[in-house]
């Protein structure tokens, strides 16, 4: 399978989420896949989407809303974490691109869904995390949350944060930035 360098698929989750440890029998559910394409040449981005799933294994609860926005009838019409895999692969080209997130959290919760879930992990094995590169380029002893690191760059958080398409645009817009800063160099 050749590798596509052209864009990088910049992807944030959202997963339900409790005050505390969740009820009995309940594990935490991908409840947003946020994506948008960065653009390696240009910078510019595309295809921003937020793809709502209906969790299989938790209900979202009252701390998840306050925190994402995400209430349980947003939800509740969403399509399987299934599907979303199939259409990061097949719109996305996600198998042959380069994929970022800020952190690992995203990486390691995809491929633990995928696991427990039984469906096709949708990225190839590079990934790229933003949250580190970032720390390193802006010569940080620690890493920075995404609002935090906005603010090194000198740039204001755009949308909702946790929610997903807005926190995956608001990635590759640090991203864009730190690509044109080594460009500059």
């Amino acid at each position: 399978m050749s590798k596509l360098l052209d864009k990088i698929v910049v992807v944030d989750l959202e997963a339900t989420c409790w005050k505390g440890s969740p009820p009995v029998g309940e594990v935490s559910d991908i409840i947003e896949i946020g994506v948008v394409l960065l653009d390696v040449q240009t910078l510019a981005l595309s295809d921003k989407r937020s793809l709502l799933i209906k969790p299989e294994r938790s209900t979202v609860s009252p701390f998840c809303t306050e925190l994402t926005t995400i209430a349980p009838e947003m939800v509740e019409n969403g399509i399987s974490f299934y599907e979303a895999c199939n259409i990061l692969r097949r719109e996305y080209d996600s198998k042959k691109r380069l994929w970022a997130s800020f952190g690992d959290y995203d990486r390691n919760m995809m491929r633990k869904c995928c696991e427990e879930l039984d469906a096709p992990y949708p990225f190839g094995h590079r990934h790229l995390n933003v949250k580190t590169l970032a720390a390193v380029m802006l010569g940080k002893h620690f890493e920075s949350g995404v609002p935090a690191t906005l603010k090194d760059l000198d740039m204001k958080f755009e949308g909702t944060h946790h929610r997903g398409d807005d926190d995956a645009e608001n990635i590759a817009r640090i991203l864009g930035k730190l690509i044109k800063r080594s460009r500059a160099v």
